[in-house]
Formats: structure tokens, C-alpha cells, sequence
């Protein structure tokens, strides 16, 4: 019974072990983009069908940023709104010593949503990604936490 238990406890380890990642360099963490050719293609729309983030990846989570300038102020004009909260989550990226390649995922809230704000949408992220495009859902909204608010985005990144 005795050797039993001690032969448990030493594959336990060993299988604790395996587990454990080796050591891996902070360029070696890099999002995987995958775009199934099967699927509609994503990229001119400014996103893509999904990210994997590396097992050795840490993840946060940035909360949703609105188009507020430094004092909080709004400007009423959507497209001014959109280059702000992306202007807001790059501030965010770099206080986490992130970048915006390392972002796996977009969550956008749109209030009155329509085909017009796509073109904003789009430019913005690409502006802000290039190819590095990650997935991404658009949410169309009757209205955001503060009632000017027009646009508000949100990211899972992924953290050397």
C-alpha cells in the first residue's frame, strides 16, 4: 500500500512538472491570427475571426473607453468621440506595457447604430492595428453610461 501511495505521489509530480511552462522570452508571445479561408474574409472591415492567445500569455482586461478628453469633456461629433477612446485605450495599453499587436479582442458599443459608422469604425482600428487585427464584436446600444456618450470600446490583451 506504502509503495503504491509513493508511486502516485512521483507520477503526480511528474505530471505536475510537465505542466509547468519553460521559460519563454517576451518576443516569443505572439498573438495567432486566424482568418479560415472558408469564411468570410474580416480584414477590410477592420477585425478578424479569431485570436489565440499563447499558453504563457497573461491576460487583463481594459474597461470600456469613451471619447473623454483628459478633463472629461465630449464633443458631441461620433468621429471625434471614436479617435478619442481609441486615443484612451492606447493610454491604457501603455500603462499596462502593452501594445497594440497584443490586443486579442474588441468588444465596441455603438449608440444608434447604422451603416454610416462603419467607415469611422473601420479607419480607427486600422489606424490603431494595421495588420494586427483582433477580434472584434460591434454592439449597437440605445445609450452608454453617460447620456453624450456615443461610442465605447473595450479589450482582452494579452501581456508579455
Amino acid at each position: 500500500m506504502l509503495r503504491a501511495i509513493k508511486h502516485l505521489l512521483i507520477g503526480g509530480l511528474i505530471i505536475m512538472t510537465m505542466g509547468v511552462p519553460t521559460a519563454t522570452s517576451a518576443n516569443d508571445l505572439k498573438l495567432t491570427i486566424v482568418n479560415p479561408k472558408n469564411l468570410y474574409d474580416p480584414t477590410p472591415n477592420g477585425y478578424s475571426t479569431a485570436v489565440i492567445v499563447p499558453r504563457e500569455g497573461r491576460i487583463a482586461y481594459i474597461s470600456g473607453q469613451g471619447g473623454q478628453d483628459g478633463t472629461g469633456a465630449l464633443s458631441p461629433d461620433f468621429a471625434v468621440q471614436v479617435k478619442q477612446a481609441y486615443a484612451n485605450l492606447h493610454t491604457a495599453l501603455e500603462a499596462l506595457g502593452a501594445r497594440p499587436d497584443q490586443v486579442a479582442k474588441l468588444t465596441v458599443f455603438v449608440v444608434d447604430h447604422d451603416m454610416s459608422k462603419l467607415e469611422v469604425l473601420t479607419s480607427n482600428v486600422k489606424d490603431m492595428f494595421g495588420a494586427a487585427l483582433p477580434a472584434q464584436t460591434l454592439i449597437p446600444v440605445p445609450k452608454l453610461a453617460i447620456d453624450p456618450m456615443l461610442f465605447e470600446v473595450e479589450a482582452v490583451v494579452m501581456l508579455d
